[in-house]
């Protein structure tokens, strides 16, 4: 049983790089508690953006609640619009009635105008004979009377005009009258026209406001619902990737589970003796960290060789991985002890195979940068009861 969980420990940090769509990890892994941890973080990720999508989706169906007022609104308002042209089409007919009226009007008034000054004309030419006749005063009282109304009662005067003269003093009279109450028409009907214009301008302006109020609410909410549904649309996407980086995590638990499960119980057919060779002789170009945070903690030391020089085992041992490891690459974990094994990453070709005894020194691959690599070398690990150990403190 002992046996069996040293190699589990082994086992999971290893594999945990296969995980393609997780942030790439050059060369960390978590441990089976750390993937524990993290697989429950992300869920708790996934249910918060769930959560933010019901709040959007609520959010959205409320925009679209009031743009379906806002809109039932405009409908009223262009049924009130056509009403109102219904009757700004009546006003402008009347308007037309009216202007034609006016110009009726006007051409009376011309003509009065003409009758008028033919009939002065005349009652001039009339009032110079009088003078000539000897009869002034009869041509001053015409002449300063106010009116043919105004000279009937001046009646002692009247009977002597005659009945010639009484005819050209009545029509001078009614020409005036005319004229005058045609001017009073007229200014009515253009005080008429002015009312209507003014009408069809304030129903106007009183159409073309409230709709660009309407409309404005309107694209504010359409604006604010586009917003709200792009917003959705990247928290769904977002939610999506985290479910397919939790599916993926899930997958490796249970592939995990599965290779310890077929491993874990084979006993090492050689035991190591814990004292670690190198695994090759290059330069050490990144040493381990002692960091907790295996996300940004280099777990191993890499050593730098050229591609294809043979990568040894440290101790002997069996092969518990053997294959393609996510950001590792070509990738070998070794179990020595029921509590100790050994891992080698970014090999360019491996030269052993999983259940295999190896023995110390032996050659197991071939170094190379394969995986999440800046360049040819081989990545060290030491693991203790399935934690990342100094390998400096081993070799």
């Amino acid at each position: 049983m002992r046996r069996r969980l040293t190699i589990i420990a082994g086992l999971v940090g290893t594999c945990l790089l296969l995980w393609g769509s997780l942030p790439l990890m050059s060369s960390a892994a978590p441990s089976a508690e750390e993937l524990a941890k993290k697989i429950q973080k992300t869920q708790g990720k996934v249910e918060f953006r769930k959560g933010k999508e019901k709040v959007l989706t609520r959010d959205i169906a409320g925009y679209s609640s009031k743009i379906s007022a806002l809109q039932s609104r405009l409908n009223k308002l262009q049924s009130r619009e056509n009403t109102l042209n219904g009757d700004l089409e009546a006003k402008r007919a009347a308007l037309g009635k009216t202007q034609g009226e006016l110009r009726s009007e006007r051409a009376r008034l011309a003509r009065l105008q003409r009758r008028l000054r033919e009939v002065r004309a005349t009652l001039s030419a009339r009032l110079v004979q009088l003078y000539k006749e000897g009869r002034p005063d009869l041509a001053s009282v015409v002449l300063e009377a106010d009116g043919f109304a105004n000279l009937i009662e001046r009646g002692e005067y009247v009977g002597r005009l005659a009945a010639k003269d009484r005819q050209i003093i009545g029509i001078v009279a009614d020409a005036r009258s005319d004229a005058t109450t045609t001017e009073r028409k007229l200014a009515a009907i253009e005080k008429r026209q002015r009312t209507v214009a003014a009408a069809i301008t304030a129903r106007r302006n009183d159409v073309m406001r409230v709709r660009q109020t309407v409309s404005a609410t309107d694209n504010s909410l359409r604006t604010a619902r586009n917003s709200k549904r792009a917003l959705l649309t990247s928290v769904k996407g977002s939610r999506k990737e985290l479910e397919e980086d939790l599916a993926q995590m899930q997958e490796q638990q249970a592939r995990i589970s599965g290779i310890l499960s077929g491993s874990a119980g084979d006993a090492p057919v050689k035991r190591g003796n814990g004292r670690f060779v190198w695994p090759v002789q290059g330069t050490l170009t990144s040493p381990f960290c002692e960091s907790r945070s295996w996300e940004s903690c280099h777990p191993g030391i890499d050593i730098a060789v050229p591609t294809g020089t043979p990568v040894h085992a440290a101790d002997s041992g069996r092969v518990a991985i053997a294959g393609w490891v996510g950001g590792y690459g070509n990738y070998i974990c070794i179990q020595h002890t029921a509590a100790l094994s050994t891992c080698y990453g970014h090999n360019s070709k491996l030269l052993v195979s999983v259940g295999q005894t190896v023995s110390q020194g032996q050659t197991i691959a071939a170094s190379g940068s394969t995986g999440h690599s800046t360049g040819p070398h081989v990545h060290f690990e030491v693991r203790l009861n399935g934690a990342v150990q100094n390998p400096m403190n081993y070799l």
